[in-house]
């Protein structure tokens, strides 16, 4: 279907990944495909980084020109919108709704920050617009299913799930800071948290800051806690919250 005059119209490269368009009529040069390029662009990602991803740098990787790769792409950013997509994959199947609605989204969870783990470099993506390809659709729906039947509102429901990918991003650009912090320091990613107490109880007077004396005293940050215990922690909250808002729902 065509869009109408006052609708917004797709990048052609976001479109291409919808099927929406065939091949260009600019000249493609054999060999090169949408996906091959796309394909490259996230292998580089995954072992360089994101800073090593521009279009040049993919076009060598692919034995092609740079002007090649702008007859599939139009810019740097619909490739990295892409390769984001690219990098998520399938979602999870939904486990089900009503009552397991908690199962749901807590294993939606899980497997969002198991994707952003593999490919850190997502969350260094500049986000320019809500989800519009396959697979970041296709996530969004998932969550969005594990809702029915409990009586949330549709806005509630994309609440949620904004709330939640917004939590799964942020713990997983954290992770990723602190890992780079500590290796640029020379340090072994479990040392962190011990050399922060060192310094927080060497400028912190116990005077000014006594409820983080407190939790030096306690011994709590002695040593790095398990990153999946720290997720759990957040995400049990995260879903108690939403827990309430359901039981008002069909409590009404």
């Amino acid at each position: 279907m065509e869009p109408t005059a006052d609708e917004p119209t797709l990048p052609p490269a976001i479109a291409e990944a919808w099927g929406l368009r065939g091949r260009t009529p600019k000249g493609p040069r054999p060999g090169l495909t949408l996906g091959g390029i796309v394909a490259a662009a996230v292998a580089l990602a995954d072992a360089e980084g994101l800073p090593a991803v521009s279009m040049s740098r993919v076009a060598k990787e692919l034995g092609a020109a740079t002007m090649a790769l702008y007859r599939y792409v139009g810019a740097k950013e619909e490739l990295l919108t892409l390769m984001v997509d690219a990098a998520y994959g399938e979602p999870p199947a939904p486990a089900g709704s009503g009552p397991d609605w908690r199962v749901g989204l807590s294993r939606w969870a899980w497997a969002e920050r198991e994707a952003l783990r593999r490919h850190p470099w997502i969350v260094r993506v500049p986000i320019g617009s809500p989800p519009l390809t396959p697979h970041q659709l296709g996530w969004l729906d998932a969550g969005l299913r594990c809702l029915d039947g409990t009586g949330l509102t549709e806005p509630e429901k994309m609440s949620v799930m904004l709330l939640l990918t917004s939590y799964v991003r942020n713990e997983a650009l954290l992770t990723a800071q602190l890992l780079d912090a500590a290796q640029a320091a020379g340090r072994e990613p479990g040392a962190v948290m011990p050399a922060y107490a060192r310094l927080v109880a060497r400028l912190a007077d116990p005077a000014r800051f006594p409820a983080l004396h407190a939790v030096l005293a306690s011994g709590a940050l002695d040593s790095d806690d398990d990153p999946d215990d720290e997720f759990t922690f957040g995400l049990d909250r995260l879903l108690d919250g939403v827990e309430t808002l359901v039981r008002a729902r069909t409590a009404g």
